[in-house]
C-alpha cells in the first residue's frame, strides 16, 4: 500500500502532466482514497447542486472537473503551474458549506472566503510545503474577483487582491472558472475573454498593478490564441475548440 507521500506524488503527477486530469479524478469516484480525509472535501462536491441556469453541467464536482481540464490546457501560460492546478481543483470547496436555496434560487454566497479556509485545511493534511498552502488558499480566496469587478459588485477589492496573488495567475484561474460551465458556446467564450480583458484593464489602475498579463512568461501564447474547449462533460474525448 502506498504511503501518503507516494499517494500525493501520484495524484499531483496527474494534475501536472495529464492532458485531461478529470479522467483520473473521475476514476477515483467511490474509491477508498476519495472517501478518506481530507479527500472527503472533494467527495462532498459530488452532492452539491448548482443553479441550472448558470451551471447546467450539474454538481460542483462536475464543474470542478471542467475547470481542472481547462487549467491543464493553460498550464503553459502559468508561472506556477502547481499552484494553478491545485487552485483549480480546490477553488469551490466552499460551496459545500455555503450552498443554500434562497427564494427558489440555489446560491453559494461567500464560498470564496469559506473555500480559502477549507483549501488550507485540505492541504495541511498532505505532505506539502507551507508556501504552496498559502498561495493556493489565497488563489481560492480571490477567484471570484473577475465577476465582482465586471458586475461592479461591492465585494470587488482589487488592491487587496493584488497584494496577495499575482494578477496573471488569478486571471488564469478565474478564466478557467468562468469557462468551466456546460452552456457556453463560442460566443459565450468570447464574452468571458472580453470580461477578463476588462478586469485586467481595471487592475491596471491599481497602484499595485504590474505590467503583466496572463501568459507574459517566455514563449507563452496570448490567451486569445488558446484553443479553448467547448465541452459538455469533463472526461469526454469529444471536445470541440475555437
Amino acid at each position: 500500500m502506498l504511503n501518503r507521500y507516494d499517494l500525493l506524488t501520484d495524484f499531483e503527477n496527474h494534475l501536472l502532466k495529464d492532458e485531461k486530469p478529470s479522467l483520473h479524478l473521475r476514476g477515483l469516484s467511490g474509491s477508498e482514497w476519495l472517501g478518506s480525509h481530507p479527500f472527503t472535501f472533494l467527495e462532498e462536491l459530488m452532492y452539491v447542486e448548482q443553479s441550472p441556469v448558470h451551471h447546467p453541467e450539474g454538481s460542483v464536482w462536475e464543474h470542478t472537473l471542467l475547470v481542472v481540464d481547462l487549467a491543464a490546457r493553460m498550464r503553459s501560460l502559468s508561472n506556477d503551474p502547481r499552484v494553478l492546478m491545485w487552485s483549480a481543483l480546490l477553488h469551490d470547496l466552499g460551496k459545500a458549506r455555503t450552498t443554500k436555496v434562497r427564494k427558489g434560487r440555489i446560491t453559494a454566497y461567500d464560498h470564496d472566503r469559506h473555500g480559502a479556509r477549507l483549501a488550507e485545511e485540505f492541504l495541511r493534511e498532505l505532505p506539502v510545503e507551507e508556501a504552496l498552502i498559502k498561495k493556493v488558499s489565497r488563489m481560492v480566496r480571490w477567484h471570484m474577483q473577475v465577476l465582482f469587478v465586471v458586475k461592479k459588485l461591492p465585494f470587488a477589492d482589487i488592491d487587496r487582491m493584488m497584494a496577495e496573488v499575482p494578477l496573471g495567475e488569478i486571471a488564469l484561474l478565474s478564466l478557467c472558472d468562468r469557462l468551466g460551465r456546460g452552456n457556453l458556446d463560442e460566443d459565450g467564450i468570447k464574452k468571458e475573454i472580453e470580461n477578463l480583458e476588462y478586469f485586467l484593464n481595471q487592475c491596471q489602475g491599481s497602484p499595485r498593478s504590474p505590467t503583466l498579463r496572463p501568459g507574459s512568461g517566455p514563449n507563452a501564447p496570448a490567451i486569445q490564441e488558446l484553443r479553448l474547449p467547448v465541452h459538455p462533460r469533463a472526461g469526454s474525448k469529444n471536445d470541440r475548440h475555437l
